[in-house]
């Protein structure tokens, strides 16, 4: 008699029993939690950057993307550019409001909350003055950046900032900026 597969149980869209498999792994053999993630880019000329996402090293070993990620950059012609993607701080914010939202939805997920949608706005304030060395107390980066999350949720309204501090508490790219990182810079000839 055939019996019917029971489907792994999803929050979220977040596989639940999946989730707390890898946490017991981790937690088991803490060396599998390192992860190194890569991008090479190549200049375009003027303001346009194409950067691959390819390989990357996790659970101790090298690993590749099915197939490989394609990010461009470039800048509005205010900014002297021809408008062919995103800019840079652009892709900022973006990686923000992705890193946030997925670690809510993963963190409120191992917690049995059901989301049923999140909007976010992010606005981030920037002086030409720093990075044009027209004013050296001007910051060349964000001055601030401001979040705004609309969250549909099984939870009272007063839960609902708690939900949010699952993402700032446990968001790898809020924490790199809100916290800073080390960056270490080298170059050669091509």
């Amino acid at each position: 008699m055939a019996t019917a597969k029971t489907l792994p149980k999803k929050i979220n869209g977040v596989a639940v029993d999946d989730l707390f498999t890898t946490i017991d792994a981790v937690r088991s053999s803490p060396s599998i939690a390192k992860f190194k993630f890569r991008i090479r880019n190549q200049w375009g000329g003027a303001a346009l950057n194409t950067s691959t996402v390819d390989k990357f090293y996790g659970t101790g070993q090298e690993l590749s993307h099915p197939s490989p990620f394609v990010l461009q950059a470039d800048e509005p012609p205010v900014l002297l550019g021809q408008d062919r993607a995103a800019n840079p701080v652009e892709h900022l914010l973006h990686a923000l409001a992705a890193c946030l939202t997925t670690s809510m939805v993963y963190h409120a997920a191992a917690r049995g909350i059901q989301i049923e949608g999140i909007e976010s706005s992010f606005e981030g304030d920037l002086d030409l003055h720093g990075f044009l060395d027209l004013d050296a107390k001007v910051r060349k980066g964000y001055q601030g950046i401001r979040v705004n999350f609309k969250i549909d949720a099984d939870v009272p309204d007063g839960k609902l900032q708690e939900i949010v501090e699952l993402g700032t508490g446990h968001s790898p790219v809020f924490d790199s900026l809100t916290n800073g990182v080390p960056v270490s810079v080298s170059t050669e000839r091509m």
